[in-house]
């Protein structure tokens, strides 16, 4: 649970390389995570081009901070053999927390960047990554060790439960 209150967006990256053992423990906690149907819609595609890096990172206009991060996961779903194809975001959206909450838990620091359900940024990825046909680009994920220091907000406010009885 520490990770869930101590995860901040990380911009900023250490020249330094990921361990590949790390990155394969984030990758598996994507994997663990719920799906609809249990479908697991996920495929997933680690980048350490550098130039591939820098032309993902001009496919949002907030991605540019993806450009000097030694490693980015681009998280896509497939939308062929789906159970629940309508919840496949949803899937992949818990996938995509899990992912960075682990990152966090490691001792690196990483960045959602939103590119699902934005039709030109999903194709924009695409083109970069060369997809297949089946397979739809749903997020970036840039991180790192972290070259910056940020702590998270506290964001509960007891105004927005409400108890229905």
């Amino acid at each position: 649970m520490k990770s869930i209150f101590e995860r901040v967006s990380i911009r900023k990256y250490e020249n330094k390389s990921v361990e590949q053992e790390k990155i394969l423990q984030i990758l598996k906690a994507g994997m663990q995570a719920p799906s609809a149907g249990d479908q697991q819609p996920w495929e997933f595609y680690v980048v350490t081009d550098r130039e591939m890096i820098q032309s993902l990172s001009q496919t949002s206009p907030y991605a540019a901070c993806a450009a000097n991060a030694p490693v980015v996961i681009v998280l896509g779903y497939r939308t062929n053999d789906l159970i629940f194809p309508e919840y496949a975001q949803i899937d992949l959206s818990i996938a995509q927390e899990n992912i960075w909450l682990e990152t966090s838990e490691l001792g690196l620091g990483g960045v959602w960047l939103g590119i699902a359900p934005l039709q030109d940024r999903m194709d924009a990825v695409r083109k970069v990554m060369n997809l297949p046909e089946n397979i739809e680009a749903f997020s970036i994920f840039a991180l790192g060790y972290p070259a910056e220091k940020r702590v998270q907000r506290d964001r509960f406010d007891g105004t927005r439960i409400h108890y229905v009885k």
